[in-house]
Order: structure tokens, then C-alpha cells, then sequence
């Protein structure tokens, strides 16, 4: 009996687990087919404010309504439009290809290349210490155009030959659950809003099987491609279309090379033949006081000269390589628009064909000034047809290149001249090369990963410095003094030693000990060889050509030496 009675409440748990089991099995099989496709039903705002600003395919921001006017941030058409908007205490500049524009902040009146132009209403306003921008003042400014949303929710803004493709909803059996715009490319993400089958949408991106639609209130969220009917493509054109570009290109390979001038320009009857070179640039002018008055030494007796001998002529413009005056003229628009207007006449009256800016040692944080300035010379000397070149440094630290914003000055000028020289400047406490061929080339490679290589020319010291190393009391005093190439083969003729190639520096080297004083005397030289070397890696680069500092420092084999090596710009051009 007692064994019956076991084998009897063995099997009762059995039979009720397996139903608990089958129990389960059916109510989530229910629940599945009760809640397919396992959407989500939580909806959230695209937009929380009226007058949302969507831009970019993104909202960013919020506008303001006065006076019937939309005004948008300034700080969001900074990041989403132009971000070489320049903002001062008094105004906002902004800079197109071909305008300067000045907008005084809450006044009327604004002015287009220095001229001024009346307008009934504030372009800018501040609110809150923000500044808003009218929008459709800027509509006319940008090839932008915009609507306001029928339901007054979004501000919409398209910038021109913004593309997307036009889409319809298809007009079949869809649960409703598809028909939602979903914040993510799933269907378990929040939804922003439901479309209508057969509704007009406009498809902006594809991602896996999902597009990222937009209604024409400017909602956008993520649909299944499978419920949608892609149509053609669009190309966004509006009413202000796009600056054409001013910039110039030389006709030939650059070879420039500038006239040191620092009281008076030399006469021209004692200046020498140059074949090869085809831009001559003399060091005219420079800022003068924090007011933006210039310095002018120019000649007509040397343009004279130059256009007979068939030569264009840019002329060099300099801060005066103090970082304080600098800041002071550079830092309002007033003072920066008189130098402009100066050089301006200057280049008229002297009949000049371009400018060359040699701006240098500037405070790393004044760099956003330099750009500017550089920027609104560009268009004025642009719409004169001339030419414009900026110097700048290797890329170092330092207020002799920090404050060097190359990429952005490279897409505003004509040419960007690279100084590659003073890896061992003057006061070096080392001996060694003005430029030695690797540290140029390293440099170089650097650099043209923000210049482009068809606007970078390669410039070219002339100069060679001699090195004297003299030991006093077991220390070792190093000095120097720059040479022309012909001091440079006096020195050594009159001592009678010899050069030898020096295949670290890619230079021919000169060492000679005076054993009366025990000092060593030291040249890397610039002759036909480095120069001839220069040149060829310029070419190898196919940059646009090269510049020599300076005229004053070179012989006659200088010219042929840098003409002759100019060919292989043209073959690899």
C-alpha cells in the first residue's frame, strides 16, 4: 500500500508543470501577436519652441519674432552657414567673395564695401546680450532661401544645391504603427510624428532599410524604405546664387624675388639682370601707428624699371613685426579698412600688380585678427584685379607662426609663400644650416596638409650664415653674420679651403679652424647646388613655385641655377 500511494504523488506534480508550461507557451504567443510589430507608442516633440531653427537637416536654435521680421542667431549662422563671421562691439562683419559688409548693431544704416545703405528696420539686434541677425537680409547676403511652417513651429532655412529626393507615402494597407517617424532607424525608438498614406514627403538620407524622411511642416524622422515611393532627385537653387570667386592664377611658375628695402629704394641702374625671375617684390609698406596709418618708401623710377624689364610688381606690406601695434591696428574695422584704402591708392598710383603680406610675430591670440584683416584686403584687391600673396612660417610654436590660421588663409589668397628658412636663425645657440634640404621637406609635408600645393610657392633663403664657435675658459661661445653668396666664396677663396658635400643637410659644407684665436668657423652654403635642390623638390611637390630672400644676397649664378631647375615645374605641371 505504502508503495502505490508514492508513485501516485510522483506523477500529480508532473502533469502540473507541464500544463503551467503549455499555460505560459499560449499567453506569449498571445501577447507576441497582440503586440506585433513591438513598436513603440511613445511619442516625443521634434521641436519645444515656435520659430525652431532647422538648418542643415538639424534644429538648432530658436528664432525671434518682432516686428513681423524673423531674426535668427547670429551664433547659429556662425557654426551652420559661415564661420568666418566676424563680430567687433559696435558691428558685425561678414565677408563674401566680393563684399565687405558691415552691419552696425541696432542701427539702420549699413554699409556694402563701404558704402552705405539705408534700411527701414535694425539688421542686427541684441537681446539678452545675444545678437540676432534679420533673416532675410541675410537671404540676400547667402544663397539661403526659408519658410515659416504652417503651424509656426519651424523656421525653415535651405542653402543652395542642398539635395534630396521628393517621396510618396504608398497608398496600400499599413498598420499605423509603420506609418510613424521614428527618432532612430528602429521601430522600438519614440515616434515624432505619423504620416498618411499617399502623403508628399521629401527623403533626405538612407540608413540600412530605413529613409529619413521630411513633412512639409518639417518634421523628420525615420520611416521603413519599404513604405515609401522614392521619386526624382532635387537640387535646391535659390534666388541669391553663389559668389564667383575673384582669385587670380599666375600664367607661369612663380618666381619671385623680394628687394630688401629699408630706408630707400636702391637705384636702378645698379640693379642686375634676373633671368627667370618674372615678380619682384620691394618692401614698401608697413604700419606706420595703431591709427592704420602706412609707411610708403615705393619708387617710380623702380616700377619704371621693372615693367621694362618685364616684371609684375608685388609689393610687400608689413605689421612692422610688432605684435602690439599690430593688435591695436588690426582690432576694429575702422583702422583696418584705412590700411586697406591706403594700399588701395598706393597700388594705383605705382601701377602695382598684386600685394604681398609679410605679417609676423603676432600674439598666438591675435591670429583670428590677422585672418580677418587678410580677408577683407582680399576682396577689395580682388575687385582691382590684383594679385595676393600672404608669407607665412613652417608650422611651430611661438608668436612667429602660432597665430598663422593657414587653412582659412589659403582658401582667401591667391598664393601662400612658405618663409623655409631659420631652422638655425642669427642668435641659434648651435651652429648649423639655414635650411638643410630634409628639415624643409618634413616641414613642407607637414604644411601641405592645410595649403593646397597648387597655391603654396617654396621660399628660398639667398643668404648663408657664418658660423664662428670660439672657446674661452672650456665654454664654447657661439655667434654668426649672414653673407652674400659672393662673401661667402670670398671668405673661403682668401682662406683657401674648399667645400664638401654634406649629405646630411643635402648642402655643400665649409669648416676651417683658426688654431692663432681657436675658433672654428663653419658655412652651410647656398650656392648652385642647394638652390638647384630647392627648386627641384618644390617641383616634386608640384607646388607653384618659389621665392627668394633676397635679392641682395645673390650672384649671378643664383639666377641661372634657380632658372634652370624652374623647367621641371613645367613638365610636372
Amino acid at each position: 500500500m505504502e508503495l502505490i500511494e508514492l508513485k501516485s504523488n510522483t506523477k500529480r506534480p508532473k502533469k502540473m508543470m507541464f500544463g503551467i508550461v503549455i499555460l505560459f507557451i499560449m499567453i506569449t504567443i498571445g501577447l507576441l501577436i497582440y503586440l506585433y510589430p513591438f513598436a513603440s507608442t511613445k511619442k516625443e516633440l521634434y521641436v519645444h519652441d515656435d520659430y525652431s531653427i532647422l538648418i542643415n537637416g538639424k534644429i538648432k536654435g530658436q528664432a525671434q519674432y518682432y516686428e513681423k521680421k524673423i531674426y535668427v542667431p547670429l551664433n547659429v549662422i556662425e557654426k551652420e552657414l559661415d564661420d568666418s563671421i566676424f563680430v567687433e562691439k559696435k558691428s558685425v562683419i561678414i565677408t563674401t567673395k566680393n563684399k565687405v559688409i558691415q552691419l552696425p548693431i541696432e542701427q539702420q544704416n549699413y554699409f556694402i564695401n563701404q558704402k552705405s545703405v539705408r534700411s527701414s528696420f535694425p539688421i542686427i539686434k541684441k537681446v539678452d546680450n545675444n545678437l540676432f541677425v534679420d533673416l532675410k537680409t541675410l537671404s540676400t547676403i547667402y544663397p539661403i532661401q526659408y519658410h515659416v511652417t504652417g503651424n509656426k513651429k519651424i523656421v525653415w532655412i535651405e542653402k543652395n544645391k542642398d539635395v534630396y529626393y521628393k517621396g510618396k507615402i504608398i497608398n496600400k494597407d499599413i498598420k499605423h504603427a509603420y506609418l510613424r517617424l521614428r527618432t532612430k532607424p528602429d521601430l522600438q525608438s519614440p515616434y515624432v510624428e505619423a504620416v498618411q498614406k499617399s502623403e508628399d514627403i521629401r527623403i533626405e538620407k538612407q540608413l540600412d532599410d530605413f529613409y529619413f524622411v521630411r513633412t512639409k511642416n518639417g518634421v523628420g524622422g525615420y520611416i521603413q524604405k519599404k513604405y515609401v515611393e522614392k521619386k526624382q532627385k532635387v537640387s535646391v537653387a535659390t534666388n541669391t546664387q553663389p559668389e564667383t570667386s575673384n582669385t587670380l592664377q599666375f600664367h607661369a611658375p612663380i618666381h619671385l624675388t623680394w628687394e630688401a628695402v629699408y630706408t630707400k629704394t636702391p637705384n636702378p641702374a645698379d640693379l642686375p639682370k634676373m633671368p627667370g625671375v618674372n615678380i619682384v617684390s620691394p618692401t614698401w609698406f608697413k604700419i606706420k601707428n595703431k591709427q592704420g596709418e602706412v609707411t610708403n618708401l615705393a619708387s617710380h623710377s623702380y616700377v619704371k624699371w621693372a615693367k621694362k624689364n618685364g616684371y609684375e610688381i608685388w609689393a610687400l606690406f608689413s605689421n612692422s613685426f610688432d605684435p602690439t601695434l599690430t593688435r591695436q591696428a588690426f582690432s576694429n574695422y575702422e583702422s583696418r579698412q584705412k590700411i586697406i584704402n591706403q594700399l588701395r591708392h598706393f597700388m594705383k598710383i605705382y601701377q602695382l600688380d598684386g600685394l604681398n603680406f609679410d605679417i609676423e610675430n603676432v600674439d598666438p591670440k591675435d591670429g583670428r585678427l590677422i585672418t580677418q584683416f587678410i580677408r577683407e584686403a582680399s576682396v577689395y584687391l580682388h575687385n582691382d584685379h590684383k594679385y595676393v600673396s600672404m608669407d607665412i612660417t613652417f608650422i611651430a610654436k611661438g608668436n612667429w607662426s602660432e597665430f598663422y590660421e593657414r587653412e582659412k588663409l589659403s582658401t582667401v589668397v591667391d598664393y601662400i609663400i612658405v618663409m623655409a628658412y631659420d631652422e638655425h636663425w642669427g642668435t641659434s645657440p648651435t651652429s648649423g644650416s639655414v635650411a638643410s634640404l630634409p628639415w624643409v621637406e618634413n616641414n613642407l609635408e607637414q604644411l601641405l596638409k592645410e595649403v593646397p600645393n597648387e597655391k603654396l610657392v617654396l621660399g628660398i633663403p639667398l643668404f648663408t650664415r657664418l658660423w664662428q664657435e670660439e672657446e674661452k675658459n672650456g665654454k664654447v661661445s657661439v655667434s654668426s653674420q649672414a653673407l652674400t653668396m659672393e662673401q661667402a666664396k670670398a671668405w673661403m677663396k682668401e682662406r683657401k679651403v674648399k667645400a664638401v658635400e654634406d649629405t646630411e643637410s643635402g648642402q655643400n659644407y665649409v669648416e676651417y679652424h683658426d688654431v692663432k684665436t681657436n675658433t672654428v668657423y663653419k658655412m652651410w652654403l647656398e650656392d648652385e647646388l642647394s638652390l638647384k635642390k630647392r627648386a627641384e623638390l618644390g617641383a616634386k611637390y608640384r607646388l607653384a613655385g618659389v621665392a627668394t630672400w633676397s635679392r641682395y644676397f645673390a650672384d649671378s649664378s643664383a639666377w641661372v641655377a634657380l632658372q634652370t631647375s624652374l623647367s621641371a615645374f613645367k613638365t610636372k605641371k
